[in-house]
């Protein structure tokens, strides 16, 4: 094998298989061609040669290599979409070699896309352009052969294009310049507005015609003079000025710019006369003519036009006034001459030109006088101070008036003409002097107004008098019997105990400047209420601070420094419980006030409610009396009380507020005849309303207030103790889960055991038990039980017997054996049965049996005792059995 230096290829000498020496590229060379010689040993040799051919084979070894790392490019924002952007373009030296494109990143909102094209990659535009959100994108193009790739970055650079042309603000301009400005002054500067950017947002400004008289800045739009303007020669230019961008293509606007020459004021206009005199009378109307000025100018149009005016002059402090046009002054308002007798005025012609000239003229207005004044007195009232028991025919008082008139229309006469019924006092008809005619008492009347009138004919003037008399002592203090009622309720909360001041003595002085002292004279020796001297403020000593009732009598003296007067104190101590609150109901009374109630309604209502429940008066606890707030401005005093049962001794029970509310309710009537007091309906319960969600039960929180001050009336002090109503929500027996919702069968664990069968009611369940058997789970059996508390009822008699078991003596009435149990019950026409008010309910049945020879009657009602709201009746109507129901006030 002949081969030059760095051949491929070798042969082995002996086998003769040819091998490749080195490193073949096909991409060097791709075709070797050699001759093979084959030489045997003999001698002399001989030797034979063959051609031999290599083809050498492609393998995928290059990767592909962009003819570039990077491109540039400039497209326009408004280039349409499938505009063709730039080709990129890579080389594969492998044979066969086909290269894809794809842009890699930096394809921002995805505005472009790339297509292999006869071995290059078209970028191309996919989505329209917008230059104010991308001006540059920046993309990686990646060439790939299959296997192997190279990138490329292409930098396409979005250009503005020139999609706004300029636009003036106005299609037309209208200015004005005065003929004498200097050349070189600026008319007006004209601007336009382009939306684009860079060189296509740049304007220039151009006037279409050339008027020499004008220019325009190019590059501002300002308008300047080139030459001296002349009103005269010409009183009006109109330019029409172009704004051209620089954009490809140019696009402009064009404006009209109306250029007005205004002419010079020069002369200033000039009056007929160097000054003007008028006069006019005191009570002429307004507007009346007083006198007419003139003035003329030399300069003509607007210049030379005149008009008058008080403006920077003197127009008498308003008192006139002058028409503009004609020069005529007139009276603005109503004159005085006793005020102002004489007016100077300056008034000035003003001409329309700019800027305007003026002269000023003076104007004087003489004020003739009429008779137009009433008298004045020295002050609209007058207060006189005369002591009391002044002797009769003393002058009080000299009031007088004057008249700025002269001669007889001065001249006044006196009068009281309001006030003085019957007659106290005279006034002197000319001198004004004011006397006492009867007897002036302080405690009678302590002030006198009456109105005195000044005539100066036919004018009239009035002034008001207040004669106040002063006080001498010449009265007794007033004081009455007095009971101080102190409500103590015990808390074991500090402060519940008033320590301040509860009031005042009652006592009263007609003399208002006496001053008064006060003491205790007997029933005080332990000082259980101690006393200011001075102010008779009452306080409580501490040692009341205790659960003891107390009743004590005492003697009060009250002093003026002359007179005395003396009066009983009664201290009475109640002490307030839980008990006694929780037992309690409030009362409502119409048309009433704590002062009024205290005294002298107090003791009737006491006697009233003692009269109604058939109980001693001193059993009827009241311990808070308080206005109304919530019922706007009706009159309404709630009145909170408890009672004591009659035959209650130690441990006392009271009547339950049920019980309470029910028995003064159904006889309101005989309440309010004895108490001489109207009382209303009961409030609603707050839980009554129902403020509570799903089967949640609402449980009425009543909590007591005593810091409340004691209440004042002319004989009683009374300290309350407020209620303070609150309410919570709970889960009532017989329904759980976590609002309530799910009602429980109570008869599920079958608490009425064998005696007796269980029925579920709303909240819990009753037993209805077997014959002889009885309580409250069927537990006792008449035949083999034994007495128990309760088991008879109706105040029947539990008897054990001898052989076992035991009966109930009944008494007399329609009571049903074994129990003395009542189901059947019969009443007269007008009369009728109460029980205890149904509870709220969320479902339930009522069941009852009846007969009647009656075709019309109530047979049951449930409702409130405040006559309004939800309530159910059953009645027989006409021998037909009718249900009424009412959800509420609106229902």
């Amino acid at each position: 094998l002949e081969t030059g230096a760095g051949f491929p290829f070798a042969i082995n000498n002996n086998t003769g298989w040819i091998v490749v020496a080195s490193e073949l590229d096909r991409e060097a060379v791709d075709f070797y061609s050699f001759e093979v010689e084959a030489q045997d040993q003999g001698n002399p040799p001989m030797a034979s040669s063959a051609s031999v051919s290599v083809t050498v084979l492609d393998v995928n070894d290059n990767s592909p290599e962009f003819t570039q790392r990077e491109y540039g490019a400039r497209l326009n924002e408004d280039a349409a979409v499938g505009t063709s952007v730039l080709t990129v373009s890579a080389v594969d030296r492998d044979a066969n070699s086909v290269i894809t494109y794809q842009i890699s990143s930096g394809n921002t909102r995805n505005r472009f896309s790339i297509t292999s094209q006869s071995g290059g990659g078209l970028i191309s535009l996919a989505l329209p352009l917008d230059y104010k959100l991308e001006r540059q994108y920046l993309l990686t193009v990646a060439a790939s052969d299959g296997t192997r790739h190279d990138t490329a970055q292409v930098v396409v650079n979005v250009t503005d294009a020139n999609t706004h042309r300029p636009v003036f603000q106005s299609s037309h301009y209208t200015v004005n310049i005065n003929e004498d400005r200097p050349v070189g002054t600026t008319v007006v500067v004209i601007s336009a507005t382009d939306e684009d950017t860079g060189e296509n947002a740049r304007i220039t400004y151009l006037m279409e015609d050339s008027i020499p008289q004008f220019r325009i800045a190019a590059d501002t739009g300002a308008v300047t003079t080139q030459m001296e303007l002349d009103y005269e020669d010409q009183v009006s230019y109109t330019l029409a000025i172009t704004a051209r961008d620089n954009g490809i293509p140019q696009k402009s606007d064009t404006t009209y710019l109306e250029i007005l020459v205004s002419d010079v004021n020069d002369n200033a206009p000039q009056f007929l006369r160097d000054s003007y005199q008028g006069s006019v009378y005191e009570d002429v109307p307004a507007f009346t003519s007083v006198l007419q000025v003139s003035a003329t100018d030399r300069d003509s149009g607007l210049n030379g036009r005149v008009f008058y005016t008080f403006q920077g002059g003197d127009d008498g402090d308003g008192d006139f006034i002058i028409e503009s046009t004609s020069g005529i002054v007139r009276t603005l308002r109503r004159l005085d001459r006793e005020n102002v007798p004489l007016y100077t005025l300056r008034v000035f012609a003003v001409d329309k030109g700019v800027p305007a000239k003026r002269t000023p003229v003076e104007i004087q207005v003489t004020v003739l006088d009429v008779n137009d004044n009433p008298p004045v007195f020295e002050q609209d009232e007058f207060d006189i101070f005369v002591d009391e028991n002044s002797p009769i025919g003393l002058v009080v008082a000299r009031i007088t008036a004057t008249d700025p008139d002269e001669g007889t229309n001065a001249q006044i006469m006196y009068q009281i003409v309001e006030g003085n019924i019957p007659e106290v006092f005279q006034l002197d008809i000319f001198s004004g002097e004011l006397t006492a005619l009867a007897d002036l008492d302080y405690e009678s009347k302590a002030e006198y107004i009456m109105v005195v009138q000044a005539t100066s004919a036919p004018l009239v003037s009035r002034a008001t008098v207040h004669v106040r008399l002063r006080d001498v002592n010449d009265n007794s203090p007033q004081l009455k019997n007095f009971e101080i009622l102190f409500n103590n309720y015990i808390t074991n909360r500090s402060g519940g105990f008033p320590a301040g001041v509860i009031g005042h003595i009652p006592a009263h002085d007609p003399d208002v400047s006496d001053t008064l002292t006060y003491a205790f004279e007997q029933g005080n020796d332990l000082n259980l209420v101690l006393l200011d001297p001075r102010s008779g403020d009452l306080r409580l000593s501490p040692a009341l601070n205790n659960n003891r009732p107390l009743e004590a009598v005492m003697r009060v003296s009250v002093s003026d420094g002359v007179h005395s007067a003396t009066a009983q104190c009664t201290l009475r101590v109640t002490v307030i419980t839980d008990e006694m609150l929780s037992n309690s109901i409030t009362l409502r009374l119409a048309d009433m006030s704590q002062e009024r109630f205290l005294s002298p309604l107090l003791s009737r209502f006491l006697e009233g409610v003692a009269t109604v429940l058939a109980t001693p008066r001193h059993r009827v606890v009241l311990f808070n009396i308080q206005t109304d707030t919530d019922v706007g401005t009706a009159r309404i005093l709630n009145v909170s009380l408890s009672v004591l049962l009659p035959a209650s001794g130690r441990g006392a029970r009271f009547f339950s507020s049920e019980e309470l509310q029910e028995r003064l309710y159904l006889n309101r009537s005989l309440l309010a005849a004895v108490s001489a007091q109207r009382v209303l309906p009961f409030d609603d319960n707050i839980c009554l309303r129902e403020p509570c969600e799903n089967y949640l039960r609402c449980v009425s929180v009543l909590q007591f207030d005593s810091s409340a001050p004691f209440l004042a009336s002319d004989t009683i002090l009374f300290r309350p103790i407020r209620p303070v109503t609150g309410l919570r929500c709970r889960c009532p027996p017989g329904f759980t889960g976590d609002y309530c919702e799910t009602e429980i069968d109570l008869c599920y664990s079958s608490p009425c055991g064998g005696n007796g069968r269980c029925r579920s009611r709303e909240g819990g369940y009753t037993c209805e038990c077997h014959e002889d058997f009885t309580g409250e789970h069927c537990e006792l059996s008449a035949r083999g039980g034994r007495c128990a508390p309760g088991v008879c009822r109706n105040g029947g008699t539990c008897l054990n017997l001898l052989v076992g078991g035991f009966r109930c003596q009944c008494p007399p009435g329609h009571y049903e054996k074994p129990f003395c149990a009542m189901s059947t019950r019969s009443f007269p026409p007008r009369s009728f049965l109460t029980f205890r008010g149904l509870r709220q309910r969320f479902h339930f049945t009522l069941a009852l049996t009846f007969a009647t020879r009656e075709r019309d009657g109530l047979l049951l009602y449930n409702g409130r005792f405040n006559e309004r709201h939800d309530f159910v009746a059953l009645e027989v109507v006409g021998g037909q059995v009718q249900l009424t129901f009412s959800a509420g006030t609106g229902t």
